[in-house]
């Protein structure tokens, strides 16, 4: 007496096409809505950590709030000098770092947006990427 196989149909067969189709729905609905607030959540980290507001904000502020002493009002002219001198190379230091940073933040998260969005465009097309690379490859298509 042989044992006959069961056919792949019923309980089983419908298990595997739902996984399918529930991956699929996830990666065109639910997924892709994640991986554009993952992308928000990204520029706003990456505002966060380079602190462009408050870069911004304190754009001309003294370098480390280093600064000079007043001057007294009895003081010398050349020390009212000197301190006005250190003021003035303390702010213009703390410019340039701050706004180096600034265009370094600036380019930084223009990278992040153009790789992002090269991501959401390709987003729909990944899942497909398997099919086209067996095409390719019997096709004798060599990368």
């Amino acid at each position: 007496m042989s044992k006959e196989i069961p056919a792949k149909t019923g309980i089983f067969c419908y298990n595997k096409y739902m996984v399918m189709v529930r991956m699929l729905s996830w990666w065109y609905v639910s997924g892709w809505g994640i991986f554009i607030k993952k992308l928000g959540e990204r520029f706003s980290n990456l505002a966060d950590f380079f602190s462009m507001s408050s870069l911004l904000r304190t754009l001309f502020q003294p370098y480390r709030q280093i600064s000079a002493d007043t001057a007294a009002n009895g003081s010398s002219l050349e020390t009212k000098f000197h301190a006005f001198t250190d003021r003035l190379v303390s702010r213009c230091v703390g410019f340039v770092t701050r706004l180096f940073l600034l265009i370094i933040g600036v380019i930084v998260m223009i990278l992040t947006g153009v790789v992002g969005l090269a991501m959401v465009v390709a987003w729909p097309l990944i899942p497909f990427l398997p099919v086209a690379g067996i095409v390719a490859t019997c096709m004798g298509v060599l990368i």
